[in-house]
């Protein structure tokens, strides 16, 4: 069972979550919190194992209330449920910890599917959202990682990372084992510095790419 926490100031909104997970038998809502301090009080207490993160809420925003999570817990898994009024948070939320980004009006299986993935370790995130994350990136002038080093395949896995694929329908693509893709993944954030499969596509995007 996942255990999750819903963080959003707009109650509608939670019980919708909430509503959304009773659909399915191996997702658990645990805990609510309507500002960012509550969600820090409340991740202390309950440690969930996914947190569905608004980020523009009174008081302690989500962006903070991720920082202090991750700080205090950095296995902490927290995915961002974000709207199009938040594209000059999205960088920073990345840059806190966050480990993945969808938007609100997402289908339910897909919010639910990035729930799981999340609880997995993986960091999912919707290319629409993603595309933000490369503007506000952009705005803030932050550097681009040297690519030089990469190997071709490398730079294949990159690519495919950047659409969104998991390390699952990276390894269809081309025709590798899932371990093997793992392995390049790895790699790419050895080479590169990011910390995520999302900075790994923040980078594949850049229009600053070498």
């Amino acid at each position: 069972m996942i255990r999750v926490l819903l963080v959003d100031d707009q109650r509608l909104v939670r019980a919708g979550l909430r509503m959304l997970c009773r659909t399915t038998t191996d997702v658990e809502v645990v805990g609510e919190a309507a500002t960012g301090a509550e969600a820090i009080r409340q991740f202390e207490i309950l440690v969930p194992d996914v947190v569905l993160m608004d980020l523009r809420m009174p008081g302690v925003d989500g962006t903070t209330a991720t920082a202090r999570i991750v700080a205090a817990r950095p296995g902490a898994r927290i995915l961002v449920l974000t709207t199009f009024d938040d594209d000059e948070h999205l960088y920073a939320a990345l840059a806190a910890g966050a480990r993945g980004f969808l938007g609100k009006d997402a289908p339910p299986d897909q919010l639910l599917d990035a729930v799981r993935r999340t609880a997995a370790g993986e960091t999912p995130f919707s290319p629409g959202v993603l595309s933000r994350i490369v503007r506000s990136a952009t705005a803030a002038h932050r550097e681009v990682p040297r690519l030089d080093g990469l190997t071709a395949r490398e730079r294949d896995v990159l690519d495919l990372l950047g659409d969104g694929l998991s390390n699952a329908e990276i390894g269809d693509r081309l025709h590798v084992a899932v371990s093997t893709v793992k392995t390049h993944v790895a790699g790419l954030m050895t080479k590169t510095g990011a910390t995520n499969r999302v900075k790994l596509a923040v980078l594949a995007k850049s229009p600053h790419r070498p």
